[in-house]
């Protein structure tokens, strides 16, 4: 099944007191290309993460976020000794330029910036599991976001399949009529020239060379197999990059077409599976 390059999953999950969040972009992209924001905390998991987007999302421009919210009263806190000090020190100072004296340094020093360091206790087997966790459904939203829009561009490539189709198969009914014209055209270009006399024989033979060289037969049976295994391969899993492929042989048969129609309702049929195409091609850079 088809699934498109754009896509967004997210998902949570608590640990005692944190509350783990992770989400996941993706936008269109030749290759991968993966970036990760994971606090310093867990930067340890960073190339573990990595891995799991790379067995499981293909191609994109991906961008994964790993966040971590701690109920503030749960926060483990200690004083910075070093610049409690420092506080005092300054603090000292300054009584003695201004001549004030105060006896409560230690709530000042307590209201001071940067006073209180957060204690970062090491990852446990448990909070890593579970972040783990939690990228997995992370990314397997992503994915069934992924698969729902892969959906609908198949529903698109195949209605821009059965219309070039269905201007395929309108061609052979002006090819008669094409063969008639040519064929009048160049009698009436022998009678001007020749005042109304030529060879027969030498006329027929002119007329199977032009008749040969403008013979779309093969280009009508090799496009209709290219527009069949275009439907067979939009079913299989992340196939893109050979929906590409097929769509550039397409596109090689509709020109030829279009060059040897000489006829203009051919024309008209031509410019149309030429404009499917292109909304095909278009669709495709979004496909994995």
């Amino acid at each position: 099944m088809l699934k498109s390059m754009t896509g967004f999953g997210k998902a949570t999950g608590t640990y005692h007191t944190k509350k783990i969040t992770v989400e996941i972009r993706s936008l269109n992209s030749k290759s991968l290309d993966l970036s990760t924001r994971i606090p310093s905390h867990f930067k340890e998991l960073d190339a573990h993460m990595r891995k799991m987007v790379l067995a499981t999302c293909g191609r994109g421009k991906i961008d994964f976020a790993l966040s971590v919210d701690v109920a503030e009263a749960e926060q483990s806190k200690s004083i910075n000794e070093k610049k409690a000090m420092a506080y005092f020190d300054e603090l000292k100072a300054l009584e003695k330029v201004i001549g004030e004296e105060s006896s409560d340094y230690l709530s000042m020093i307590l209201r001071m910036p940067d006073i209180y360091s957060s204690v970062k206790s090491d990852l446990t087997e448990d909070e890593k599991e579970i972040v783990f966790t939690v990228a997995k459904e992370a990314i397997e939203s992503l994915n069934t976001f992924r698969r729902k829009e892969g959906e609908d561009l198949q529903l698109e490539f195949q209605e821009r399949i059965d219309e070039i189709r269905s201007f395929l198969l309108e061609v052979p009914k002006y090819e008669q009529e094409r063969i008639e014209i040519i064929r009048e055209r160049m009698k009436k270009g022998l009678e001007e020239i020749q005042s109304g006399s030529y060879d027969d024989n030498r006329f027929e033979q002119e007329m199977i060379f032009y008749i040969e060289k403008l013979d779309v037969a093969e280009e009508k049976m090799r496009l209709s197999n290219h527009l069949t295994y275009f439907e067979e391969t939009m079913i299989l899993n992340e196939s893109g990059k050979k929906l590409g492929f097929i769509a550039q042989e397409i596109g090689r048969e509709i020109n030829t077409l279009g060059s040897k129609s000489n006829h203009a309702e051919m024309q008209k049929l031509v410019i149309g599976m030429k404009d499917n195409l292109e909304k095909i091609k278009e669709q495709i850079l979004n496909t994995l």
